[in-house]
Protein backbone atom coordinates (compact mmCIF):
# COMPACT_ATOMS: atom_id res chain seq x y z
CA UNK A 1 0.00 0.00 0.00
CA UNK A 2 2.94 2.32 0.76
CA UNK A 3 6.43 2.17 -0.65
CA UNK A 4 8.08 3.20 2.62
CA UNK A 5 7.89 1.44 5.96
CA UNK A 6 5.59 3.06 8.50
CA UNK A 7 6.71 3.25 12.11
CA UNK A 8 3.38 4.45 13.55
CA UNK A 9 -0.14 4.18 12.19
CA UNK A 10 -2.33 6.72 13.97
CA UNK A 11 -6.07 5.99 14.08
CA UNK A 12 -8.53 8.73 15.02
CA UNK A 13 -12.31 9.11 14.97
CA UNK A 14 -12.25 12.11 12.63
CA UNK A 15 -9.93 14.80 11.31
CA UNK A 16 -12.19 17.81 11.59
CA UNK A 17 -10.73 20.97 13.08
CA UNK A 18 -10.61 20.41 16.84
CA UNK A 19 -8.40 19.82 19.84
CA UNK A 20 -7.49 16.14 19.43
CA UNK A 21 -7.04 16.18 15.61
CA UNK A 22 -4.79 19.24 15.93
CA UNK A 23 -2.89 17.49 18.72
CA UNK A 24 -2.40 14.54 16.36
CA UNK A 25 -1.20 16.85 13.58
CA UNK A 26 1.46 18.32 15.86
CA UNK A 27 2.43 14.90 17.21
CA UNK A 28 3.01 13.49 13.71
CA UNK A 29 5.33 16.41 12.97
CA UNK A 30 7.22 15.97 16.23
CA UNK A 31 7.75 12.26 15.60
CA UNK A 32 8.91 13.01 12.04
CA UNK A 33 11.64 15.23 13.52
CA UNK A 34 12.65 12.25 15.66
CA UNK A 35 13.02 10.06 12.58
CA UNK A 36 9.72 8.16 12.86
CA UNK A 37 7.48 7.86 9.79
CA UNK A 38 3.72 7.97 10.26
CA UNK A 39 0.46 7.41 8.41
CA UNK A 40 -3.00 8.41 9.66
CA UNK A 41 -6.40 6.73 9.41
CA UNK A 42 -9.64 8.59 10.06
CA UNK A 43 -12.76 6.53 10.73
CA UNK A 44 -14.81 9.33 9.16
CA UNK A 45 -14.14 11.05 5.81
CA UNK A 46 -11.05 13.27 6.02
CA UNK A 47 -11.62 16.79 7.30
CA UNK A 48 -9.56 19.97 7.38
CA UNK A 49 -6.84 18.47 9.55
CA UNK A 50 -6.58 15.58 7.08
CA UNK A 51 -5.81 18.11 4.35
CA UNK A 52 -3.18 19.70 6.59
CA UNK A 53 -1.51 16.32 7.10
CA UNK A 54 -1.52 15.56 3.38
CA UNK A 55 0.04 18.96 2.69
CA UNK A 56 2.81 17.93 5.09
CA UNK A 57 3.39 14.77 3.02
CA UNK A 58 1.67 12.37 5.45
CA UNK A 59 -0.38 9.51 3.98
CA UNK A 60 -4.00 9.82 5.13
CA UNK A 61 -6.57 7.03 4.80
CA UNK A 62 -10.28 6.97 5.59
CA UNK A 63 -12.68 4.22 6.58
CA UNK A 64 -15.53 6.46 5.30
CA UNK A 65 -17.62 5.81 8.40
CA UNK A 66 -20.96 7.57 8.51
CA UNK A 67 -21.46 7.50 12.28
CA UNK A 68 -20.43 5.68 15.44
CA UNK A 69 -22.63 2.68 14.57
CA UNK A 70 -21.20 2.13 11.08
CA UNK A 71 -19.50 -1.21 11.68
CA UNK A 72 -18.20 -1.35 8.11
CA UNK A 73 -15.22 0.59 9.40
CA UNK A 74 -13.85 -2.54 11.09
CA UNK A 75 -13.12 -4.58 7.92
CA UNK A 76 -11.95 -1.41 6.17
CA UNK A 77 -9.51 -0.60 8.96
CA UNK A 78 -8.41 -4.24 9.05
CA UNK A 79 -7.47 -4.07 5.36
CA UNK A 80 -5.53 -0.85 5.91
CA UNK A 81 -3.55 -2.41 8.77
CA UNK A 82 -2.85 -5.53 6.71
CA UNK A 83 -1.68 -3.41 3.78
CA UNK A 84 0.59 -1.10 5.78
CA UNK A 85 1.86 -3.48 8.49
CA UNK A 86 3.14 -0.63 10.68
CA UNK A 87 5.55 -1.18 13.53
CA UNK A 88 3.05 0.36 15.99
CA UNK A 89 -0.58 1.49 16.11
CA UNK A 90 -1.65 4.48 18.21
CA UNK A 91 -5.37 5.32 18.34
CA UNK A 92 -7.10 8.35 19.87
CA UNK A 93 -10.70 8.86 21.06
CA UNK A 94 -13.24 6.23 22.10
CA UNK A 95 -14.54 4.99 18.73
CA UNK A 96 -11.06 4.91 17.20
CA UNK A 97 -9.72 3.00 20.21
CA UNK A 98 -12.43 0.36 19.93
CA UNK A 99 -12.02 0.05 16.17
CA UNK A 100 -8.22 -0.21 16.46
CA UNK A 101 -8.44 -3.02 19.03
CA UNK A 102 -10.88 -5.05 16.95
CA UNK A 103 -9.23 -4.43 13.59
CA UNK A 104 -5.73 -5.15 14.92
CA UNK A 105 -6.95 -8.49 16.28
CA UNK A 106 -8.61 -9.34 12.95
CA UNK A 107 -5.40 -8.44 11.13
CA UNK A 108 -3.28 -10.59 13.43
CA UNK A 109 -1.46 -7.50 14.70
CA UNK A 110 0.15 -7.98 18.15
CA UNK A 111 -1.78 -6.16 20.91
CA UNK A 112 1.48 -5.32 22.70
CA UNK A 113 2.22 -2.92 19.84
CA UNK A 114 -1.11 -1.08 20.07
CA UNK A 115 -1.64 2.07 22.17
CA UNK A 116 -5.09 3.57 22.83
CA UNK A 117 -5.43 7.12 24.13
CA UNK A 118 -8.27 8.81 26.04
CA UNK A 119 -8.28 12.56 26.67
CA UNK A 120 -11.57 13.02 28.52
CA UNK A 121 -13.04 12.23 31.91
CA UNK A 122 -16.27 10.61 30.74
CA UNK A 123 -19.25 11.54 32.90
CA UNK A 124 -22.11 11.49 30.38
CA UNK A 125 -21.68 8.25 28.41
CA UNK A 126 -20.86 5.81 31.18
CA UNK A 127 -21.21 2.88 28.80
CA UNK A 128 -17.93 4.02 27.24
CA UNK A 129 -16.23 3.07 30.49
CA UNK A 130 -17.82 -0.39 30.44
CA UNK A 131 -16.59 -0.96 26.88
CA UNK A 132 -13.09 0.16 27.85
CA UNK A 133 -13.23 -2.25 30.79
CA UNK A 134 -13.97 -5.30 28.64
CA UNK A 135 -11.65 -4.44 25.73
CA UNK A 136 -8.57 -2.88 27.35
CA UNK A 137 -6.51 -6.05 26.87
CA UNK A 138 -6.60 -5.41 23.11
CA UNK A 139 -3.80 -2.89 23.57
CA UNK A 140 -0.51 -2.55 25.42
CA UNK A 141 -1.51 0.57 27.37
CA UNK A 142 -4.44 2.92 27.64
CA UNK A 143 -2.86 6.37 27.67
CA UNK A 144 -4.34 9.27 29.61
CA UNK A 145 -3.20 12.88 29.19
CA UNK A 146 -3.74 13.99 32.80
CA UNK A 147 -3.74 12.48 36.28
CA UNK A 148 -7.52 12.96 36.40
CA UNK A 149 -8.03 10.84 33.28
CA UNK A 150 -5.84 8.06 34.68
CA UNK A 151 -7.62 8.08 38.04
CA UNK A 152 -11.04 8.04 36.37
CA UNK A 153 -10.12 5.07 34.15
CA UNK A 154 -8.74 3.16 37.12
CA UNK A 155 -11.75 3.88 39.33
CA UNK A 156 -14.66 3.64 36.88
CA UNK A 157 -13.41 1.57 33.95
CA UNK A 158 -11.44 -0.59 36.45
CA UNK A 159 -8.52 -0.86 34.04
CA UNK A 160 -5.55 -2.24 36.01
CA UNK A 161 -3.04 0.47 36.80
CA UNK A 162 -0.22 -1.46 35.17
CA UNK A 163 -2.16 -1.18 31.91
CA UNK A 164 -2.52 2.61 32.21
CA UNK A 165 0.14 5.12 31.26
CA UNK A 166 0.19 8.85 31.91
CA UNK A 167 1.52 11.01 29.10
CA UNK A 168 1.04 14.57 30.29
CA UNK A 169 -0.45 16.83 27.68
CA UNK A 170 1.20 20.15 27.01
CA UNK A 171 1.54 23.18 24.79
CA UNK A 172 4.29 25.34 23.34
CA UNK A 173 3.86 28.59 25.27
CA UNK A 174 6.12 30.65 22.99
CA UNK A 175 3.54 31.55 20.29
CA UNK A 176 1.04 32.59 22.97
CA UNK A 177 3.53 34.83 24.73
CA UNK A 178 4.65 36.37 21.43
CA UNK A 179 1.11 37.34 20.41
CA UNK A 180 0.16 41.00 20.38
CA UNK A 181 -3.13 41.95 22.07
CA UNK A 182 -6.00 42.40 19.66
CA UNK A 183 -7.52 45.90 19.79
CA UNK A 184 -10.61 45.61 21.95
CA UNK A 185 -12.63 47.90 19.70
CA UNK A 186 -12.48 45.17 17.04
CA UNK A 187 -14.38 42.94 19.45
CA UNK A 188 -16.92 45.57 20.43
CA UNK A 189 -15.32 46.10 23.84
CA UNK A 190 -14.67 49.74 24.84
CA UNK A 191 -11.05 50.48 25.75
CA UNK A 192 -12.05 51.66 29.22
CA UNK A 193 -13.91 48.42 29.98
CA UNK A 194 -12.53 45.22 31.48
CA UNK A 195 -12.55 42.14 29.25
CA UNK A 196 -13.47 38.68 30.55
CA UNK A 197 -12.70 35.88 28.08
CA UNK A 198 -13.79 32.29 27.58
CA UNK A 199 -12.45 30.02 24.79
CA UNK A 200 -13.68 26.61 23.68
CA UNK A 201 -16.60 24.75 22.15
CA UNK A 202 -20.12 25.95 22.86
CA UNK A 203 -21.27 22.74 24.49
CA UNK A 204 -23.49 22.02 27.53
CA UNK A 205 -20.61 20.46 29.45
CA UNK A 206 -18.70 23.75 29.40
CA UNK A 207 -20.93 25.46 31.99
CA UNK A 208 -21.70 28.44 29.78
CA UNK A 209 -25.25 28.97 31.00
CA UNK A 210 -23.88 29.37 34.53
CA UNK A 211 -21.20 31.72 33.20
CA UNK A 212 -23.77 33.98 31.56
CA UNK A 213 -25.96 33.98 34.68
CA UNK A 214 -22.95 34.92 36.79
CA UNK A 215 -21.92 37.63 34.37
CA UNK A 216 -25.26 39.34 34.90
CA UNK A 217 -24.11 39.93 38.48
CA UNK A 218 -20.64 41.03 37.36
CA UNK A 219 -22.06 43.44 34.77
CA UNK A 220 -24.33 45.06 37.36
CA UNK A 221 -21.31 45.97 39.46
CA UNK A 222 -18.57 46.64 36.89
CA UNK A 223 -18.07 47.91 33.35
CA UNK A 224 -16.78 44.49 32.21
CA UNK A 225 -17.60 42.82 28.91
CA UNK A 226 -17.66 39.04 28.31
CA UNK A 227 -16.22 37.56 25.10
CA UNK A 228 -16.99 33.95 24.10
CA UNK A 229 -14.62 32.59 21.45
CA UNK A 230 -15.69 29.39 19.73
CA UNK A 231 -18.54 27.69 17.93
CA UNK A 232 -20.82 24.85 18.86
CA UNK A 233 -24.34 23.43 19.03
CA UNK A 234 -25.77 25.62 21.79
CA UNK A 235 -24.92 29.06 20.41
CA UNK A 236 -28.56 29.89 19.62
CA UNK A 237 -29.61 28.83 23.12
CA UNK A 238 -26.92 30.97 24.73
CA UNK A 239 -27.73 33.99 22.57
CA UNK A 240 -31.36 33.70 23.67
CA UNK A 241 -30.27 33.59 27.31
CA UNK A 242 -28.16 36.71 26.78
CA UNK A 243 -31.11 38.57 25.23
CA UNK A 244 -33.44 37.50 28.05
CA UNK A 245 -30.97 38.85 30.62
CA UNK A 246 -30.59 42.07 28.59
CA UNK A 247 -26.85 41.54 28.21
CA UNK A 248 -26.61 41.78 24.43
CA UNK A 249 -24.44 44.91 24.62
CA UNK A 250 -22.04 43.31 27.13
CA UNK A 251 -21.66 39.71 25.88
CA UNK A 252 -19.92 39.15 22.54
CA UNK A 253 -20.04 35.89 20.57
CA UNK A 254 -16.80 35.88 18.57
CA UNK A 255 -17.28 32.55 16.78
CA UNK A 256 -14.37 30.18 15.98
CA UNK A 257 -11.06 32.04 16.04
CA UNK A 258 -7.52 31.40 14.87
CA UNK A 259 -6.06 34.28 16.94
CA UNK A 260 -6.49 32.87 20.44
CA UNK A 261 -3.11 34.22 21.57
CA UNK A 262 -4.11 37.77 20.61
CA UNK A 263 -7.44 37.39 22.42
CA UNK A 264 -5.76 36.09 25.55
CA UNK A 265 -3.23 38.89 25.64
CA UNK A 266 -6.09 41.41 25.45
CA UNK A 267 -8.11 39.84 28.29
CA UNK A 268 -8.16 40.94 31.93
CA UNK A 269 -9.56 37.66 33.26
CA UNK A 270 -9.94 34.20 31.75
CA UNK A 271 -12.91 32.14 32.97
CA UNK A 272 -13.49 28.44 32.35
CA UNK A 273 -16.49 26.97 34.24
CA UNK A 274 -16.63 23.41 32.82
CA UNK A 275 -18.43 20.46 34.36
CA UNK A 276 -15.51 18.15 33.55
CA UNK A 277 -12.38 18.13 31.37
CA UNK A 278 -9.54 15.82 30.45
CA UNK A 279 -6.76 18.36 30.11
CA UNK A 280 -8.12 21.60 28.62
CA UNK A 281 -5.80 23.23 26.10
CA UNK A 282 -7.70 26.49 26.48
CA UNK A 283 -6.74 26.61 30.15
CA UNK A 284 -3.11 25.80 29.38
CA UNK A 285 -3.01 28.59 26.80
CA UNK A 286 -4.50 31.06 29.27
CA UNK A 287 -1.87 30.05 31.81
CA UNK A 288 0.89 30.50 29.21
CA UNK A 289 -0.45 34.01 28.53
CA UNK A 290 -0.15 34.75 32.27
CA UNK A 291 -3.85 35.55 32.52
CA UNK A 292 -5.56 35.46 35.93
CA UNK A 293 -7.92 32.47 35.81
CA UNK A 294 -11.20 31.43 37.38
CA UNK A 295 -12.16 27.82 36.73
CA UNK A 296 -14.15 25.02 38.32
CA UNK A 297 -12.83 22.57 40.89
CA UNK A 298 -13.37 19.56 38.62
CA UNK A 299 -11.34 16.86 36.89
CA UNK A 300 -8.81 18.23 34.42
CA UNK A 301 -9.06 21.82 35.62
CA UNK A 302 -7.77 21.01 39.10
CA UNK A 303 -4.80 19.21 37.51
CA UNK A 304 -3.67 22.62 36.26
CA UNK A 305 -4.93 25.21 38.73
CA UNK A 306 -4.05 25.30 42.42
CA UNK A 307 -6.44 27.56 44.30
CA UNK A 308 -4.92 30.89 45.34
CA UNK A 309 -1.58 29.94 43.72
CA UNK A 310 -2.15 29.70 39.97
CA UNK A 311 -5.79 30.75 39.82
CA UNK A 312 -9.10 30.59 41.63
CA UNK A 313 -11.25 27.44 41.83
CA UNK A 314 -15.01 27.52 42.36
CA UNK A 315 -17.64 24.75 42.57
CA UNK A 316 -19.26 23.79 39.28
CA UNK A 317 -22.65 25.42 38.78
CA UNK A 318 -22.26 27.94 41.61
CA UNK A 319 -23.28 31.22 40.00
CA UNK A 320 -22.51 33.39 43.00
CA UNK A 321 -19.08 31.85 43.62
CA UNK A 322 -18.16 32.28 39.96
CA UNK A 323 -19.29 35.90 39.89
CA UNK A 324 -17.48 36.61 43.16
CA UNK A 325 -14.19 35.14 41.92
CA UNK A 326 -14.32 37.14 38.67
CA UNK A 327 -15.09 40.32 40.62
CA UNK A 328 -12.20 39.61 42.97
CA UNK A 329 -9.69 39.39 40.12
CA UNK A 330 -11.08 42.49 38.43
CA UNK A 331 -10.85 44.46 41.68
CA UNK A 332 -7.50 43.16 42.96
CA UNK A 333 -5.01 43.65 40.14
CA UNK A 334 -2.08 42.72 42.38
CA UNK A 335 -3.62 39.30 43.04
CA UNK A 336 -4.48 38.93 39.36
CA UNK A 337 -0.90 39.67 38.32
CA UNK A 338 0.60 37.28 40.88
CA UNK A 339 -1.68 34.37 39.91
CA UNK A 340 -1.01 34.93 36.21
CA UNK A 341 2.77 34.99 36.58
CA UNK A 342 2.77 31.84 38.69
CA UNK A 343 0.48 30.05 36.20
CA UNK A 344 2.84 30.89 33.33
CA UNK A 345 5.78 29.50 35.29
CA UNK A 346 3.95 26.22 35.94
CA UNK A 347 3.21 25.72 32.23
CA UNK A 348 6.88 26.18 31.39
CA UNK A 349 8.07 23.73 34.04
CA UNK A 350 5.34 21.06 34.06
CA UNK A 351 3.23 21.26 30.91
CA UNK A 352 5.60 22.09 28.06
CA UNK A 353 4.89 20.16 24.87
CA UNK A 354 8.52 19.02 24.59
CA UNK A 355 8.00 16.83 27.67
CA UNK A 356 4.86 15.38 26.10
CA UNK A 357 6.66 14.40 22.90
CA UNK A 358 9.55 12.87 24.82
CA UNK A 359 7.08 10.71 26.76
CA UNK A 360 5.45 9.47 23.54
CA UNK A 361 8.85 8.77 22.03
CA UNK A 362 9.88 6.76 25.08
CA UNK A 363 6.67 4.69 24.87
CA UNK A 364 7.19 3.93 21.20
CA UNK A 365 10.82 2.98 21.80
CA UNK A 366 9.86 0.68 24.66
CA UNK A 367 7.30 -1.16 22.53
CA UNK A 368 9.64 -1.58 19.58
CA UNK A 369 12.45 -2.87 21.79
CA UNK A 370 10.13 -5.42 23.42
CA UNK A 371 8.86 -6.47 19.99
Amino acid sequence: MLERAIDILYVITDLELGGVPLHLHRLVGAMHHRGLTAAVVSLAPPGRVGKMLETDGVAVFSCEGRNGLDFRIIPRLTRIIEGIRPALIHSMLFHANLAARWAAARAGFPPNRVFCEIQTVEVERRWHLWVDRVTYDGCRFTIGNSPSVIEHLAAYATIPRDRLRLVRGGIDPAPIRAAKPIPRAVLGVPNESAMVLWVGRLDPIKGLSTLIDSFRVVSDETNAHLCLAGGGPIRDQLEMQVRELQLADRVHFLGPRSDIGALLMAADVFVFPSRTEGLPNALLEAMAAARPIVTTDVSGCRDLIVHEKTGLLVPFGDTHALAGAVRRLLDDRGLALRLGVQAASVVESNWHIHRTYESYSDLYHEARIDG
